[in-house]
């Protein structure tokens, strides 16, 4: 198709559901991403963080085409070998427990919804959830969310969600009711909300509140899972356990999967009939699952996660001193918010232009996610390219200042 070609056939056969930038990309290696042009772009936001291992990871390729030519699919009343190494994978790296497979991060978490009221027996179905998060498009996950722009224009939604403040434990304690009341279910990092991170001491508090009040403790690591934050999983930055975790995105290498991981001594709440997923946990995609988890381990992915981590919260710290524009960054690992006293839209677009994808959130967030297997050499050139972006941003701020002066005097 030509370029044109393309646009259009998005124009007329494509619902509008999402904001587009007009780039065509038709090859990936890495952290590089090569337009219909030829032009090469550092990606920086793999898919919100679906590329923990970059574009077309050689491991993941090769499970695929080897299952590929296996079995396609096979459906859920039948046995199949990578679904059974692939749970037996996640409980080694989680803790005992038994996981349901499905397709994405919103039925992962629909799946956690569903599984809470079974666990309250009808009588409790509250859970408390969080301002500025974020669980999902579908109308239970969307209920969860704490973002009341997602939620215009879908009245009504589900009931039984109450949104309390992020890291207010007295909030929380003051909306548990506890013939009601079922689940605390949050982000320990707030991707959509802006890149929030939950203090240390107000996780311990919910999981000790959740242990003496008999409430599911439900972890959403759709976005902070497999690696992201520089452990395998957020939550164990915390020195807790959830009853209940979610997971997707970065987990597939590119491929769609969701899964529930329950606490095995609960996790038969939900018996044959009660929950399903035709697609869940296809051979192919629990092939690529395995090849994932294995690729982090051999390749020491983890621990670079950790030292490019720090490296690039050095380098953003030292931007932040440079350019009053921004105001702070945050976050953990490889999951990096800078916050700008600024829309960053133009930011964003300005470095689309010179080869650096991002994504900016709550309008005046940048979210920076990049590889696993990102290098000092790449991050540098994002530093570089961030860096002429801010210097110009604030050439014009002053271009800007000095002619409405002029203007003034005039």
């Amino acid at each position: 198709m030509k370029l044109q070609d393309v646009f259009n056939a998005y124009n007329n056969y494509i619902m509008p559901t999402y904001t587009k930038f007009p780039l065509i990309f038709v090859k990936g290696k890495g952290s590089r991403l090569w337009d219909i042009h030829g032009k090469a772009y550092l990606d920086f936001f793999p898919g919100w963080g679906v590329g923990n291992l970059g574009h077309c990871h050689l491991k993941v390729m090769s499970a695929v085409r080897d299952e590929i030519s296996k079995l396609i699919f096979i459906p859920n009343n039948y046995y199949h070998i990578p679904q059974a190494k692939l749970a037996k994978e996640i409980v080694f790296w989680t803790y005992p427990a038994k996981v349901f497979f499905c397709n994405s991060g919103a039925e992962a978490n629909e799946a956690a919804i569903k599984f809470s009221r079974k666990f309250g027996t009808g009588d409790r179905y509250e859970i408390i959830t969080f301002e500025n998060s974020f669980h999902g498009r579908t109308l239970g996950a969307l209920a969860a969310t704490g973002q009341k722009k997602y939620q215009d224009g879908f009245s009504p939604l589900p009931e039984g969600f109450k949104l309390v403040k992020f890291n207010n434990i007295e909030e929380v304690k003051k909306a548990i009711n506890l013939e009601k009341t079922v689940a605390i279910m949050l982000e320990l990092i707030q991707g959509e909300g802006g890149i929030n991170v939950a203090e240390r001491d107000f996780v311990l508090e919910l999981r000790k509140i959740c242990n003496e009040k008999n409430l599911l403790l439900i972890i959403d690591e759709v976005q902070t899972g497999i690696g992201r934050t520089g452990k395998l999983f957020c939550y164990q930055h915390y020195g807790i356990t959830p009853d209940i975790m979610t997971l997707a995105k970065a987990l597939g290498g590119g491929l769609p999967i969701g899964v529930m991981v329950v606490k095995k001594e609960i996790a038969d709440t939900l018996g044959p009939g009660m929950h399903a997923s035709t697609f869940g946990g296809g051979p192919v995609i629990c092939k690529a699952a395995l090849a994932v988890l294995r690729a982090i381990q051999k390749e020491k992915l983890l621990p670079n996660a950790q030292k490019m981590g720090e490296y690039l919260f050095l380098k953003l710290e030292e931007l932040k001193n440079k350019y009053p524009i921004i105001k702070e960054v945050r976050g953990m690992g490889l999951m990096v918010g800078i916050e700008l006293n600024m829309e960053g839209k133009i930011i964003v677009e300005k470095c689309q232009e010179l080869g650096l994808l991002i994504n900016c959130t709550q309008d005046k967030v940048l979210r920076l996610m990049p590889a696993l297997n990102i290098t000092k050499k790449e991050i540098d050139k994002a530093i570089s390219i961030l860096d002429s972006v801010f210097s110009f941003q604030l050439s014009a701020v002053s271009r800007q200042l000095k002619a409405e002066r002029s203007l003034k005097n005039y």
